[in-house]
């Protein structure tokens, strides 16, 4: 998208990103980033009237999966990568025009998918990707059930890979082929068959492989955890974000806070489940594994926001699910309060992702913004509404309404 001409939103009700006390004024842009928030707009400019709508920074969703093309682990991992990155196209697409302008990809994805939206070669959101995730034989990433013959190293996904020198090897290769961090199983998950969820995964040792050469590169770990005992396993041993911690108890959001540690909460994945799973054919092992989740999970973000852990926002919709995405921010905010959930899916993922110039609306950020069909904290269904317009614009550059149809 070309980020070449002037562009002013007037009239409009501003949520920076922070505040909930909401400004009004014009946002000016040139050259992708917002250069002031007052004056007049430059000779030449586009100009949107907001008509006194509100105006929030570009959504980020930190728990995307562009090559989930199914709920069935085997399909993603090793059918026709050609196919998992042409259905990763319209996904990412789809992702944009609701008005998520960056995702963070934390099981799979490529620089080849990065450089495409860069070139634009399609329309997409950022794209900031760990590569496939780390797993453990027989762990969450290991898609082969118990009578399964043959060998599985790895996918589109997920690769698995044992022992510490293994992993650092495994680490440095993705930051050599421009993973933005890495991703770890450190508990049993829900569609994988067989490991149980509370039992933590890796030794200490081979945590700590991962994450210190990802903090030696100036990157950090996120891990796929479920249960208290792996969440403080990962944290313990330098895991820097949790990704769903649906089952976190007091005690280890108390060792959360105290480590500064993020959680990404992805409440709408089990919410779609419950409801879609004979749609979409969910397992009976992966059924009984998303009840016992389901209901913890609401618990569990309630725990980290008491606790003051910094909440982010994700998704991790996989196959049909996708057009699931907006029902999240109604789960989070059912919990958190609009507020909240706003800063989780704006300012806080930036700082998770170590982006400052991303989630604020300020002189010098980079201009992804949403116009919403008027005001979440009046009317909080202008969120995931998707029937209600809203004009997304990211760096600058209006996203064309007809993007689903790239």
């Amino acid at each position: 998208m070309s980020t070449a001409s002037p562009l002013t939103v007037q009239n409009a009700l501003i949520f920076d990103g922070e505040s909930a006390e909401l400004t009004s004024g014009p946002i000016h842009v040139e050259d992708g980033r917002i250069t002031a928030l007052d004056g007049d707009p430059a000779e030449g400019a586009e100009v949107i009237d907001a008509g006194g709508k509100v105006v929030i920074p570009g959504l980020i969703d930190a728990h995307f999966h562009a090559y989930a093309i199914s709920l069935t682990s085997i399909k993603n991992e090793i059918g026709p990568l050609s196919y998992s990155a042409l259905a990763g196209v319209r996904r990412l697409g789809s992702a944009l025009r609701r008005g998520f302008t960056t995702v963070r990809d934390v099981a799979g994805g490529d620089i080849g998918l990065a450089n495409a939206i860069e070139e634009g070669m399609f329309v997409g959101p950022r794209y900031l990707f760990t590569g496939p995730a780390l797993s453990q034989t027989g762990g969450h990433g290991d898609p082969r059930g118990a009578h399964d013959g043959g060998c599985f190293h790895g996918g589109h996904m997920c690769e698995v890979v044992d022992g510490a020198d293994n992993l650092l090897t495994a680490v440095r290769q993705r930051f050599r082929t421009g993973a933005h961090a890495i991703k770890l199983m450190t508990s049993g998950g829900v569609i994988s068959p067989v490991d149980p969820l509370r039992i933590p995964q890796y030794s200490a040792a081979e945590i700590r492989a991962v994450t210190e050469e990802a903090s030696q590169r100036g990157s950090y770990t996120t891990a796929h955890a479920y249960s208290p005992e792996a969440i403080r396993h990962s944290v313990l041993n330098g895991v820097r974000c949790i990704e769903h911690g649906n089952l976190l108890d007091q005690e280890t959001a108390e060792l959360m806070g105290e480590h500064g540690s993020y959680l990404v909460p992805t409440l709408v994945t089990y919410d779609a489940m419950n409801r879609r799973g004979q749609e979409i054919g969910l397992t009976a092992v992966g059924s009984g594994k998303n009840r016992e989740v389901l209901d913890a999970g609401r618990k569990a973000v309630e725990l980290a926001h008491t606790a003051g852990i910094p909440l982010g926002f994700g998704s991790d919709l996989m196959g049909a699910l996708e057009n699931e995405q907006l029902q999240g921010l109604r789960l989070q905010s059912e919990v958190t309060g609009i507020h909240e959930l706003l800063r989780s899916a704006t300012s806080v993922n930036a700082r998770l992702l170590q982006r400052d110039d991303l989630g604020h609306i300020a002189v010098g950020a980079i201009a992804d913004l949403v116009l919403l069909d008027g005001n979440p904290f009046q009317d909080p269904s202008v969120l995931w509404d998707d029937s209600r317009k809203r004009t997304v614009i990211k760096a600058g550059a209006v996203v064309p309404a007809d993007i689903r149809d790239q």
